[in-house]
């Protein structure tokens, strides 16, 4: 062999003894807290909610993404406040009167500073997207069903959007205020599954008006901007499970779909979920996305 060849298998050599290390090494955590709606509830109603971090009345899943999540990463202690109809304000403070019973304490009461890994995924009951969706619901087709967009958008004003700039001022208090509470945390802001289609929609097969869909669609992606504009604002990590979701809607197949429509019955992870809301297969599509960026 000759010397220099011998050098250059050296160095070689001595590039990998460095570089394995670095490579292989993997951020551990020690305090997980999640924090979140339903849609981080992964809302289920078939098996039962578990009453294990949360009451009853948040409807909180077993395998929700934030319980797959810390089960992949090995998190000695970890802690799932997130519940059902959660608004920003259920952070600081008790939510009461939820619809199955019971009161949640504040999810902020979980953080701790010794809190290294928080996700995040809140915006959609403030701005009422969630109850405008219930509000579409038409059994009748077009023209004779009323369409509910006019309901939202009328004077060239879109009231919806108009929630959705105010919720995301909401969000960004959130997380300065996770960051204050937890100053050595890691922050994930998770955005909304693409539940809705890209265009159109699929009356009959989903009681919501074609019109009324595509515009829903078009509010839920704003919706999700405003969370990535959030986390861009407060410095912290954003996480895009639409965009990795799509073609997973309410539309699709049953045995494609990661968000039930109205008759939730789901073949795609067999369940009972909340209408309009993540199944089992949209809580394990979620984990894959939040795993990947934690340990991207």
């Amino acid at each position: 062999m000759s010397a220099r060849l011998s050098a250059v298998l050296a160095a070689l050599l001595l590039l990998a003894g460095i570089a394995t290390p670095a490579t292989a090494a993997t951020r551990t955590y020690s305090e997980y807290v999640a924090l979140g709606d339903s849609w981080t509830a992964d809302v289920v109603l078939v098996p039962l909610p578990t009453t294990e971090y949360v009451p009853f009345g948040c409807a909180q899943s077993a395998r929700d993404y934030p319980k797959q999540v810390a089960a992949a990463l090995g998190v000695p202690k970890f802690f799932d406040a997130s519940c059902g109809g959660a608004t920003t304000d259920d952070f600081a403070n008790p939510q009461s009167g939820l619809p199955l019973g019971g009161t949640n304490a504040p999810q902020f009461s979980q953080l701790t500073e010794s809190t290294d890994l928080v996700t995040v995924g809140i915006g959609g009951n403030d701005a009422g997207l969630a109850g405008a969706v219930s509000g579409c619901i038409n059994l009748l087709p077009a023209p004779l069903g009323v369409p509910c967009k006019p309901k939202w958008v009328s004077g060239g004003v879109d009231r919806m959007s108009e929630n959705i700039k105010a919720a995301k001022q909401k969000v960004i208090n959130a997380v300065t205020q996770i960051k204050q509470r937890s100053p050595h945390a890691r922050i994930l802001l998770v955005d909304y599954l693409a539940g809705i289609p890209q265009t159109g929609g699929c009356w009959p097969f989903q009681p919501v008006l074609d019109s009324d869909m595509e515009w829903l669609g078009a509010k839920l992606r704003e919706l999700n901007a405003a969370v990535k504009s959030a986390a861009t604002a407060t410095g912290v990590e954003f996480v895009d499970t639409h965009s990795q979701t799509i073609g997973h809607d309410v539309c699709t197949s049953p045995l494609t779909r990661y968000v039930e429509g109205l008759l939730p019955i789901s073949a795609n992870g067999l369940a009972i979920a909340v209408p309009f809301h993540p199944n089992s297969a949209g809580g394990d599509a979620q984990t894959r996305v939040v795993l990947s960026k934690i340990r991207g």
